[in-house]
């Protein structure tokens, strides 16, 4: 199957790992400079080590990792329409270009998180995205139910 929507599913897929890397890269170190040794810690949860790094000062080693879960929200509802989308063959022109205007909101969205955290444009780009989401889910509710 060559389905123009596949482009995206695959650069959001690139996206959530590099934010993977970055989230390691900088919790680690931030890790370290709270004094947390890794090597030592048992049973903590994520939202645990999130409290102790904040306590720290280290809030922004957070804001990668609140991003890096965000990515496994809402994307995963985009990850299963665009399928949809291509197996039914409505995988191309607007609803291609819909599906990458999403990655470009979500790409847009993680970046606002990781460097200012400015909740109101991270918002803004979260309503914007879900609008396309929306479009997204229309069409292939129209595509797979109406045929």
């Amino acid at each position: 199957m060559n389905s123009a929507i596949l482009g995206p599913v695959v650069a959001m897929a690139a996206w959530t790992m590099v934010i993977w890397i970055w989230m390691y890269a900088t919790r680690l170190p931030a890790m370290g400079r709270a004094g947390i040794d890794g090597k030592t810690v048992v049973g903590s949860t994520g939202g645990e080590l999130r409290n102790v790094l904040i306590a720290k000062g280290e809030q922004r080693a957070s804001w990668v990792a609140d991003n890096y879960n965000h990515l496994h929200e809402a994307p995963t509802v985009f990850y299963a329409v665009c399928l949809a989308l291509a197996l039914a063959g409505q995988g191309d022109n607007l609803n291609a270009t819909i599906a990458w205007v999403y990655v470009a909101l979500r790409v847009a969205h993680s970046l606002v998180q990781i460097l200012s955290n400015r909740v109101i444009i991270r918002f803004g780009l979260f309503a914007l995205s879900t609008f396309a989401l929306i479009m997204l889910v229309v069409h292939a509710a129209m595509a797979v139910l109406l045929n």
